[in-house]
């Protein structure tokens, strides 16, 4: 058989799995559940993940493999990769393993070589960057705590606040009042308010008020614009940082833009985001990553071994890119 890759994008909702040869044919796929080791400890985590993969290789008809490249959510700080790492070699599923957040994986999947900066916001917000030489710019992304701003549960929360405000008269006014509230079936914020805290309204599905915001944007309403703005200044902001601690601010550089919010298209978003980039970074080449995160965990893991020519083109390629 060869070198082979076990590629693993495992995030929060979702884990896609791959195994590929070294001349990029994929051998066999899997998808399973979320990846959550802090909701449900290492070990189960882990146990849930080996099904996925196991699926995958027997498929493949290998029981392991030359080299695991493992992108995983959680993985926000390097005793966690450690930590990952050391529980992803005793499951003996490849001879070495290598651990990444799971941001390294959209950043790959957009480049042809593992160069640039991706911006990802998806539930969170995250930015990651890599060099060639091995040099990388990160940041520990959990959440207000580290400084972060936005991503889809951010927006929503966002939305609520101001829209809450609006309809009780501490704030300016806001169509998000009506249209909130609106998704739901409601008749205004206060109905909304209370049967989110009684959770009438399951929690989780507060991050449906995110594609209610942009479409309040976009029909002109000032509050909501100044929400999708205050986003657009936060992706630039990571992406800026980033360019500048790898020292790729004064040359070309591809920005990556990935995850829900932004793969989304939304013209407001992502319009202001280039502008901002063209004023802060003028080398900055902003685009939008619609590839799935596993092709970047593919190719992290077909850099570390030797792989024949053709072959990231070939993976690319069975995923449509």
């Amino acid at each position: 058989m060869g070198l082979t890759v076990l590629a693993i994008d495992a995030g929060n909702s979702k884990t896609d799995v791959a195994i590929v040869t070294a001349d990029g044919e994929v051998l066999a796929t899997a998808r399973g559940g979320g990846f959550r080791p802090p909701a449900v400890g290492v070990d189960t985590a882990m146990d849930d993940l080996a099904e996925t993969v196991t699926q995958a290789l027997t498929a493949a008809g290998l029981t392991s493999v030359t080299h695991v490249s493992a992108c995983l959510a959680n993985a926000d700080f390097p005793v966690e990769e450690e930590q990952l790492a050391a529980a992803l070699r005793a499951r003996a599923w490849g001879t070495t393993v290598t651990v990444r957040n799971d941001t390294f994986a959209i950043l790959r999947a957009g480049v042809t070589e593992p160069r640039g900066v991706a911006v990802v916001c998806g539930a969170g917000i995250n930015c990651v960057g890599m060099r060639p030489d091995g040099r990388t710019a990160r940041f520990p992304a959990l959440g207000r705590v580290s400084g972060d701003w936005g991503g889809g549960w951010g927006l929503s929360e966002e939305a609520l606040w101001h829209a809450a405000r609006a309809e009780d008269g501490r704030g300016a006014p806001t169509a998000l009042a009506r249209t909130l509230p609106a998704h739901f079936g409601l008749p205004t914020m206060y109905a909304l308010i209370e049967a989110l805290h009684l959770e009438q309204i399951p929690p989780l599905r507060r991050h449906e008020l995110t594609p209610v915001l942009f479409a309040t944007a976009s029909g002109g309403d000032p509050v909501a614009r100044t929400i999708v703005e205050r986003q657009a200044e936060e992706v630039v902001a990571m992406a800026v940082v980033a360019l500048t601690r790898l020292d790729l601010l004064s040359e070309e550089t591809p920005v990556l833009l990935g995850g829900g919010v932004l793969a989304a298209g939304h013209p407001q978003l992502n319009d202001h985001i280039a502008h901002l980039l063209t004023e802060r970074a003028p080398k900055a080449v902003p685009q939008v990553v619609t590839a799935s995160p596993v092709l970047g965990a593919a190719l992290l893991g077909l850099d570390r071994v030797d792989t024949r020519g053709g072959a990231q083109e070939r993976l690319r390629r069975y995923y449509g890119v």
